[in-house]
């Protein structure tokens, strides 16, 4: 079976800023959560979710502060970046803890896109 988009990210420099563009815009709804706007109603992250992949918006503090990531659902991180590094990929994030959630890495594809990669707990 092909490797699902399960979610995606916005980068942005003011969440509070981007909820309320992003809100009225598209409906979202958002679930704040440090330098994180979980948006909490459409995806797997919600208790009543609409159709669509579960996203957020992230303020991380670096430039450049504009990016999105779609995230794509593997069975094991490490073998799939050392997959991506042999295709001519480049490693960003290792292999990293969202607590209670899953772990999440990133790596950059040969043309210079970022791309994320999600394993949830239990998986």
């Amino acid at each position: 079976m092909p490797a699902p988009v399960v979610h995606f990210e916005i980068g942005v420099r003011d969440t509070e800023k981007a909820r309320k563009f992003y809100g009225p815009l598209f409906g979202w709804e958002f679930h704040p959560g440090g330098p994180a706007a979980m948006i909490g109603n459409i995806g797997g992250y919600c208790p009543n979710p609409t159709p669509g992949i579960g996203g957020h918006l992230m303020a991380l503090g670096h430039e450049p502060h504009n990016y999105c990531v779609v995230y794509v659902q593997v069975d094991d991180l490490e073998a799939t970046l050392k997959k991506a590094e042999g295709l001519g990929g480049k490693r960003i994030v290792p292999p990293t803890e969202v607590p209670g959630m899953g772990h999440f890495a990133w790596f950059q594809d040969p043309e210079g896109n970022c791309v994320g990669l999600w394993k949830p707990m239990g998986q």
